[in-house]
């Protein structure tokens, strides 16, 4: 028996998703993407679990510098979430759309997002077209609550 593909694609778009925009930062250089393969892993230590495509070029920056934050949109945020979601061939002119600040270990928090969680990498899993990394929530920033975006408000699709 084979894997029925649409099936496959069908039930694997049902998990239910936020979505975020992952910010990192080397040097001077700061970047981003829209993030929606994200979850908590554990409570002691707070861990989340987040899967990024090993084509992109932030990727390579949280491999060399084990940081990266996790800024959670609110629900009218899809239209910033696009600008992070589109491809780009350069770094950083992603955040000419927003304001943002750098919080206590220098990732770059949303100002107008609920708030920002600064990581640090503490395992990875790099199989398929995407790496699972694993990091430890060393600061919370909340700048105001409100109700998260998510993947199946907007319309969009990433999976299957």
């Amino acid at each position: 028996m084979t894997l029925d593909l649409e099936a496959k694609k069908l039930l694997l778009r049902k998990i239910p998703h936020g979505l975020f925009i992952c910010a990192v930062r080397e040097n001077d250089e700061i970047n981003g993407f829209t993030a929606s393969w994200v979850t908590q892993g554990s409570f002691t230590p707070p861990l989340v679990v987040m899967a990024v495509r090993s084509e992109g070029s932030s990727h390579g920056i949280i491999k060399r510098t084990e940081k990266f934050s996790l800024n959670v949109l609110r629900e009218d945020q899809k239209e910033l979430a696009a600008v992070f979601f589109k491809p780009q061939k350069g770094l950083g002119g992603r955040f000419e759309s927003t304001n943002y600040r750098f919080g206590n270990i220098g990732m770059p928090i949303l100002e107008d997002s609920i708030g920002g969680l600064e990581c640090e990498l503490v395992g990875s899993v790099e199989k398929g077209d995407h790496s699972v990394f694993v990091a430890e929530v060393k600061f919370a920033h909340l700048n105001k609550d409100g109700e998260a975006l998510n993947l199946s408000s907007t319309g969009w699709s990433y999976g299957g």
